[in-house]
């Protein structure tokens, strides 16, 4: 599904004419993320000797294997793995024993463990990794077990775990001549009984010769400030991201966040996820400030991995955009082969609501009435949609959330509820960490209570503007369409004054979600 970027203004640099600049090295890459069906070890719980292990890891390498020639086939100059996609999960830390491998630390030694596989012993799964690099020619990104003796640089705060070493969620990176340029360490675990987080935040990046700088990042760092937001403050435009990513409608769905951040950021992502049905695992993705091509698998659909290829545009590191085409400034939705164009980004006055509304005020319209919700386990504030168009305001706290829609008629009469929602606070189920969120959502039933429910499915189209005055300046914004299917905003737009405005219409699918997802890190501690 091809739909075309109407307009998009950056949420850090404003983009203007000045800016629309090369400065990278090229002035595109090809780049694939593969989504993977991993053959699990059925009873993680179980320590196996390291024969044993290998002989599991194998079965997924083969994959890998298969997966980075139809890669290089393709033309791709970079590929990237999931998080846990060699070993599974689920480990106790003395059960993952036989995975672990030593990893050297390449910034201290320059090691290719394909052409050099003596000079460390117990290294077999690097090796493989190495020479996959190597034969295919790419850039190979994987996600591994670390062990690491003491001290690492340990800290009174942080001491050396009591079996006298540490063991990481890791991620490598090779060369395309095999050489290991990279290793990171994965911060912000859940619910990784195998793992420790490391010492100190790490800031790990690697240079390309076709696209500059990446950086990396695991799973539930994308939620953090450590090492995620540090990496794009320090000028990092492309971030990989190996993932386990359990979906969680309606505000965190795989896909929906990884776009969510991508645009919020102004950052290249990619994004590779699992596929797990019994644990809602799938949505992968590569995205841009102005593009995505992505695969969500639905249910009822064959549980299979998925590889993505798109050819994407080398950021600016300083923070301007680079010129694109407008075939490159699409979404492209790879479970699907129809495709539809949509019409410019421009406002007609026919089909564009208005954006001269008065500031948004603390004060709730006087017709409309509040009520309290859970969604994603927080305490949202909402007020429905009564009407097939309006404006609506609702606030909680210091956060206000201004909603301008209107909804097309329903073949067949169908009727379903919409709400809008305003939540500021600190999240605190499954991790804690601070946040402000106007979200606009579809009601799983007819009655209020069923406001903030998982749904997947719409029929109502809705031609709106979102806009929240935030007290943060990092804001991630959304639209999942019905069957798990992005949407690119026509208008973002992010003032000094902390507002934000997302304006869409024209839409391919009932919307589930639009959202605008604050987070407020300097409040994550408090």
């Amino acid at each position: 599904m091809h739909l075309s970027v109407a307009l998009y203004v950056g949420f850090y640099v404003l983009t203007s004419a000045a800016g629309l600049t090369e400065s990278a090295p090229g002035s595109s890459y090809v780049a694939a993320v593969y989504e993977h069906n991993l053959v699990l070890n059925p009873e993680p719980q179980v320590p196996l000797s390291r024969p044993e292990a290998l002989r599991h890891v194998e079965k997924n390498l083969q994959i890998y294997e298969e997966q980075s020639e139809r890669a290089a086939r393709q033309g791709a100059q970079i590929l990237v793995f999931p998080e846990d996609g060699l070993q599974g999960f689920n480990f106790s830390r003395s059960s993952i024993s036989g995975y672990l491998e030593t990893i050297p630390d390449p910034q201290q030694e320059n090691w290719n463990p394909c052409t050099e596989p003596g000079r460390h012993n117990n290294t077999e799964i690097l090796q493989r990794l190495s020479c996959m690099a190597r034969r295919y020619n790419l850039y190979l990104v994987a996600n591994m077990a670390d062990l690491q003796p003491c001290p690492l640089s340990t800290s009174p705060s942080s001491p050396c775990p009591p079996d006298g070493h540490w063991q990481f969620n890791t991620n490598v990176v090779f060369r395309s001549d095999g050489q290991l340029v990279a290793r990171y360490h994965k911060q912000n675990l859940y619910f990784e009984d195998a793992f420790d987080s490391p010492p100190q935040p790490e800031i790990i990046t690697f240079e390309t010769p076709f696209a500059g700088t990446f950086g990396l990042l695991i799973c539930f760092d994308i939620l953090f400030k450590e090492p995620t937001v540090t990496l794009v403050e320090r000028g990092v435009r492309q971030l990989i991201y190996p993932t386990a990513w359990m979906n969680q409608l309606p505000l965190l769905d795989s896909i929906q966040f990884q776009q969510a951040f991508s645009l919020g950021a102004n950052v290249t992502l990619l994004a590779s996820n699992l596929r797990h049905d019994y644990l809602i695992m799938t949505g992968s993705g590569i995205y841009t400030p102005f593009s995505a091509t992505f695969h969500h698998a639905n249910r009822g659909d064959p549980e299979e991995g998925r590889l993505l290829v798109a050819r994407v545009p080398v950021l600016d590191p300083l923070g301007a955009g680079p010129s694109v085409t407008q075939e490159e400034g699409a979404v492209r939705d790879e479970s699907t082969s129809s495709a539809a164009d949509t019409d410019s980004g421009c406002c007609h006055q026919d089909s564009c609501l208005d954006s001269s509304h008065p500031e948004t005020t603390s004060a709730v319209s006087p017709s409309s009435v509040t009520f309290n919700s859970s969604m994603m386990y927080d305490p949202f504030t909402f007020v429905l949609l009564n009407k097939t168009e309006g404006k609506l305001d609702v606030c909680q706290g210091p956060l206000c959330c201004h909603l301008q829609y209107r909804q097309s008629q329903q073949q067949g009469g169908t009727q379903e509820l919409y709400a809008l929602g305003a939540f500021a606070g600190t999240h605190t189920v499954n991790g804690r960490y601070a946040l402000q969120v106007c979200a606009l959502v579809r009601c799983a039933g007819l009655e209020s209570s069923s406001c903030g429910q998982e749904v997947e499915e719409a029929e109502t189209k809705m031609d709106f503007l979102l806009e929240g005055t935030f007290g943060t300046r990092h804001v991630y914004p959304s639209i999942l369409a019905s069957r798990h299917v992005l949407e690119q905003p026509e208008h973002l737009e992010k003032t000094a004054d902390g507002r934000v405005t997302m304006k869409h219409s024209n839409m391919t699918g009932g919307l589930v979600t639009a959202c605008l997802y604050g987070r407020m890190y300097q409040l994550d501690n408090e």
